[in-house]
């Protein structure tokens, strides 16, 4: 009888440890099954080409069927970042700058994603007639910028080239419509903006690019989300990317409709929706970041750090995902 009591208990004890087992192992699995996606709300500009052709053909729609997809439009970079550091927005577009601005104000955001600018996204805009005919001249000059925007560290990079600083220049810190007004009325000497801002005024003809981004290193657009996505939803994440490459195919095989889409979001002529895409290269993928694209990030941080443009120096490499 000892044998048997024995020998049943010994059963029992394997019984309840496998059934413990199962039960542990049932509750890992659960809590790493991502969460159901019921809603995705992108943050896109007019001009973020990609985004307004994946919106115009519903490429998002396509590929999650079942998830409501919110489109939200901002003016410019810092913007969409504001939102996404709301929780309005599970990702977003913007140049190399705003995201650093972001991160240096501890703001809970990571790279999803990077893209290679057009090669002469940027330009330096002064009046057609304006006596300035070299870099080196804008000492003592009224320049417009965007504060935090991409163009912020190109106008950064041209007083590096000119061998000047930010205290030989009078920064204006504007809007890219107060910019332009302010070029026309002659109460800036310069203007440094992005595409199609810039396209648009050089065509109107009553300005002309003193320097553009194509004389400067590569520069790179990003996509950006919140940890808390990122974590939840790594499959939807990658789905995005492919997405956005998907759009890229699509418009590398229609120009003409894609110049359109472009006219049409922006509200420019479709002569200068025309120059925009003419800039762009082909194709332009969307990657996971690369050692190679951060440490150009960690640059513009540690330049704006240095200059004491923003608030807390930031290290990138610490707010990247990585895939999974």
């Amino acid at each position: 009888m000892k044998t048997i009591w024995a020998a049943a208990a010994v059963t029992l004890s394997l019984s309840l440890a496998a059934c413990e087992k199962k039960t542990v192992s049932g509750a890992e699995q659960k809590a790493a099954a991502p969460a159901e996606l019921k809603t995705l709300n992108i943050g896109y500009q007019k001009a973020a080409l990609k985004l307004i052709a994946a919106k115009q053909n519903k490429m998002f729609e396509q590929a999650f069927p079942n998830v409501k997809i919110e489109w939200k439009e901002f003016p410019a970079g810092p913007q969409t970042l504001e939102a996404l550091n709301a929780g309005s927005i599970d990702f977003g577009y913007t140049g190399d700058t705003p995201v650093i601005f972001a991160l240096s104000g501890n703001k809970p955001i990571q790279y999803l994603a990077y893209e290679i600018n057009f090669k002469n996204s940027h330009s330096l805009l002064v009046p057609k007639n304006s006596a300035l005919q070299d870099i080196q001249g804008l000492k003592g000059k009224r320049i417009a910028v965007t504060k935090g925007s991409s163009a912020h560290y190109f106008l950064a990079q041209i007083l590096k080239q000119a061998g000047l600083s930010w205290q030989d220049i009078q920064p204006v810190w504007l809007t890219p419509a107060d910019a332009r007004a302010a070029l026309d009325k002659g109460s800036i000497d310069a203007w440094a903006v992005w595409d199609p801002y810039s396209s648009a005024a050089e065509l109107k003809g009553d300005s002309r690019v003193l320097i553009d981004a194509a004389q400067l290193p590569p520069a790179y657009s990003f996509y950006l989300s919140s940890p808390e996505f990122l974590k939840a939803q790594p499959v939807a994440a990658h789905k995005i990317i492919d997405i956005l490459n998907t759009t890229d195919d699509w418009i590398n095989a229609h120009p003409a409709e894609t110049v359109k889409i472009l006219a049409k979001s922006t509200g420019l002529e479709t002569a200068v929706a025309e120059k925009v895409f003419s800039k762009r290269a082909s194709p332009v993928k969307t990657k996971l970041l690369d050692e190679a694209t951060l440490a150009e990030q960690q640059k513009i941080a540690d330049v704006f750090a240095a200059l004491k443009l923003i608030p807390n120096s930031v290290v990138l490499k610490e707010h990247v995902w990585q895939g999974k």
